[in-house]
């Protein structure tokens, strides 16, 4: 059954969307500074409209732009993940494309010397600079992106070889931690062997958006489309396996075939976002959360809506992470795991204090 609240919702997050994007346009490493008063009014100050459009058309724009699309990416890939198994403490990560995205990257920073980070500049704290993922050189964040996005890849289809595919939902859920606490193993192996690559990789384990491009975003876009399309396409599944399995195939729906597309959905979400922004913590774990707290829904709708607050989610925290410490900037994943877990905290407490006024 829909929600009629689930369009004012929609409507709400496109809104507060347009909202944080003026704001990030105008947050830098400086703090607040109003760039957009001299791009409509050019005719008074050109240097200043020059430089503000310099600075908002190649760095802020796509940069808030892309955290939009990184989070819709993450949020849609966690309503997917919870949907299939069923769980809602399910997230993106569960079939080990966070691990295996780290060893990608861990193997091409050694492969690289383990210097290819400080090919770049980057803003980090404590005054580091090493930037891995998110170096300034195209040739390196190229390697480092593609390492990153075929290790989320294997290791997804690594997990699907030991739960021998798709058809039983709790092996495929154990394949995927096994595959991610051994994946993890070996990314310390390799940061163990090759010291000189843990500056460089700490920033793709902490997640950022400093260096994300009109490429990366167009990327991140381009894929979203792809993705929310074929999860509304298939979303009909969801809602037969959220009455169990019997049921959906009792309903004349091709479970098997239906599942392996949603986890194909699930891993090309998840790897084109973590290959472009790193580790990003909680967004594709809150988000349908938040929904779902709010609105009563198919899953349909759930993804959809799940898809924007995360993108909601991710521009709030970028732009909050760029001027909570300016002019260092604070790692966007260790803002979304401090506000997510305390979200995710009071939602315990609260379903706590509810358990009890019930019983």
């Amino acid at each position: 059954m829909n929600d009629p609240r689930a369009f004012w919702l929609g409507g709400a997050g496109l809104a507060v969307a347009l909202a944080l994007l003026a704001v990030g346009v105008c947050v830098g490493s400086t703090g607040w500074e109003n760039l957009i008063g001299p791009l409509l009014q050019p005719d008074r100050h050109p240097d200043m409209a020059a430089m503000a459009q310099q600075i908002v058309w190649e760095i802020r724009l796509p940069r808030t732009l892309g955290a939009w699309a990184a989070g819709a990416l993450l949020g849609l890939a966690g309503a997917v993940a919870q949907g299939l198994f069923r769980n809602p403490l399910a997230d993106p990560y569960l079939l080990g494309s966070a691990s295996g995205a780290s060893l990608g990257v861990a193997l091409a920073l050694a492969a690289l010397g383990g210097g290819a980070g400080m090919l770049g500049g980057g803003s980090m704290m404590n005054g580091a600079v090493a930037v891995s993922l998110f170096s300034s050189s195209v040739w390196v964040r190229l390697g480092l992106t593609g390492a990153a996005f075929a290790g989320a890849v294997l290791a997804v289809l690594l997990t699907l070889l030991l739960s021998r595919g798709v058809g039983h939902t709790l092996r495929l859920l154990l394949a995927g931690v096994v595959v991610g606490v051994v994946l993890g193993a070996m990314t310390h192996l390799v940061l163990l062997v090759s010291p000189d690559s843990l500056q460089a990789m700490q920033a793709f384990m902490l997640g950022s958006t400093a260096f994300v491009g009109w490429t990366a975003a167009s990327l991140m876009a381009g894929v979203w489309l792809l993705c929310v399309l074929a999860a509304w396409l298939l979303a009909r599944v969801l809602d037969g396996l959220s009455l169990g399995d019997a049921t959906a195939v009792s309903l004349g729906l091709p479970v098997a075939p239906m599942r392996a597309a949603l986890v194909a959905v699930l891993a090309l979400a998840t790897g084109t976002a973590v290959a472009q922004t790193g580790l990003i913590a909680f967004v594709g774990l809150a988000a349908p959360h938040l929904v779902r707290s709010l609105v009563k829904t198919t899953h349909a709708q759930l993804m959809l809506l799940s898809s924007l607050v995360g993108g909601v989610l991710l521009m709030a925290a970028d732009t909050l992470a760029r001027s909570i410490l300016a002019p260092q900037e604070l790692p966007v994943g260790v803002l979304t795991a401090v506000l997510g877990g305390g979200y995710l905290l009071w939602l315990m407490h609260r379903g706590g204090v509810q358990g009890r006024g019930h019983a």
